[in-house]
């Protein structure tokens, strides 16, 4: 049995199209093959930790220092939301509602009435374009920002000098509590923005996700007794459910010095992370250079939470989809995310090659913490990674 498992997703972290990937329309799409020959990427020790011995990927290391592997999303979706819940155990067969053109006029005019302000956009847009493009109006009329996105998302967005945060976050929780039934969007995101044009989102964006239908690996290690927590947004994604404890953060590298100072903790059971960098301000602005600079940074810190590991210790690095900053799309894109295990109980040069469904992670957390619930998506892949015998030596 392990103590503690840290498991942090690197938010839209793919390693290759998926089978299915026509069918979301990502033919091609390869977040890590767009990345890893820019100059700003220098990633030694994801590298020892087996990446690019994934099947597929190429240019691996005779001994990785861990088991690596990739997983296929069995949901009907390419979103956070969905990749989270998966990830935790929950495979969703219905996709979440889209609105490519638009919400329908009774959607906006019951939030324009519940709200007491008026709607612009209303169309899929790019969060920062959306500002340049509506921000002087909405400080003129005072009336909402609404848009969304190829997820499903509902975004408000508004100037803190028109519109206080609390006011923002209220009006989230109006149209969280409309959104029901057909659409029922995976999230309602408040999106804050300050300064004069082109103006500046601030980091005091704030997710309101559905509850997930039924229980995930959080319920099942909070109901065990043992600890779950989230530092970033997986307090949002998962609506607060099966969490003991949570922080927010302001960017990746505020994740990692958290995550840092949580392995300084004595504790029970499951520290879960969602570094949302990746995917917000680099997949989404099809920004190669950040991308690629931000996996470095990333791989910079990672020794620090490493070097905190005990014996009774699990490191699981993996992502909830792809977000291809190459291709025209701005979107998410439907792709493989890669799988990496270490610790000192686990095996080196272990190939896990390719899973089906990312719940092969929430499967494998709850039996390294002595929990078995049969209820949740995948299965674990525990007893294949342990090491047999003593605890490896620190330099073996």
């Amino acid at each position: 049995m392990f103590k503690r498992v840290f498991l942090i997703v690197l938010d839209s972290f793919g390693v290759g199209e998926a089978p299915d990937a026509a069918r979301f329309g990502d033919e091609g799409s390869d977040t890590l093959g767009a990345v890893r020959k820019h100059p700003n990427f220098d990633c030694p020790n994801l590298t020892k930790l087996g990446l690019f011995n994934i099947d597929g990927v190429g240019g691996g290391i005779r001994c990785p220092h861990g088991a690596y592997g990739k997983m296929r999303e069995l949901s009907n979706g390419k979103d956070t939301v969905t990749g989270h819940w998966e990830i935790a155990g929950l495979i969703s067969e219905k996709p979440m509602p889209l609105y490519p053109e638009g919400f329908p006029d009774d959607v906006i005019s019951e939030f324009e009435r519940l709200t007491g302000r008026g709607v612009l956009c209303n169309k899929p847009y790019s969060g920062t374009e959306v500002l340049k493009d509506y921000g002087e109006e909405h400080i003129r009329t005072g009336k909402l920002i609404v848009y969304t996105s190829g997820d499903s998302v509902f975004q408000i967005a508004a100037h803190k000098d028109v519109v206080p945060l609390e006011e923002l976050y209220r009006y989230c929780e109006i149209a969280r509590g409309m959104l029901t039934g057909k659409h029922s969007v995976g999230r309602v995101i408040a999106r804050p923005f300050v300064g004069e044009y082109p103006f500046i989102r601030t980091a005091e964006r704030h997710d309101y996700s559905l509850e997930p239908p039924r229980a995930t690996m959080l319920d099942a290690v909070s109901r065990a007794g043992l600890e779950v927590i989230s530092v970033g947004k997986i307090v949002d994604i998962f609506a607060g459910r099966g969490i003991t404890d949570y922080v927010r953060t302001v960017s990746n590298n505020d994740g990692m010095t958290k995550t840092a100072e949580i392995a300084d903790r004595d504790f029970h059971g499951l520290c879960f992370v969602n570094l949302v960098d990746f995917d917000s301000a680099y997949g989404h602005r099809n920004d190669v250079p950040g991308y690629a600079a931000a996996l470095t940074a990333f791989d910079r810190r990672l020794p620090e939470i490493m070097n905190k590991l005990g014996r009774d210790d699990m490191l699981i690095i993996t992502a909830d989809h792809g977000c291809d900053p190459s291709t025209p799309s701005t979107d998410h894109s439907r792709e493989y995310v890669p799988l990496l295990i270490s610790g000192d109980r686990i095996k080196y040069r272990k190939n896990l090659h390719t899973m089906d469904c990312f719940g092969t992670v929430a499967a494998t957390v709850l039996e390294a913490l002595g929990i078995s619930d049969s209820s949740l998506d995948g299965s674990s892949v525990l007893e294949s990674v342990l090491l047999n015998g003593e605890r490896r030596k620190k330099n073996g």
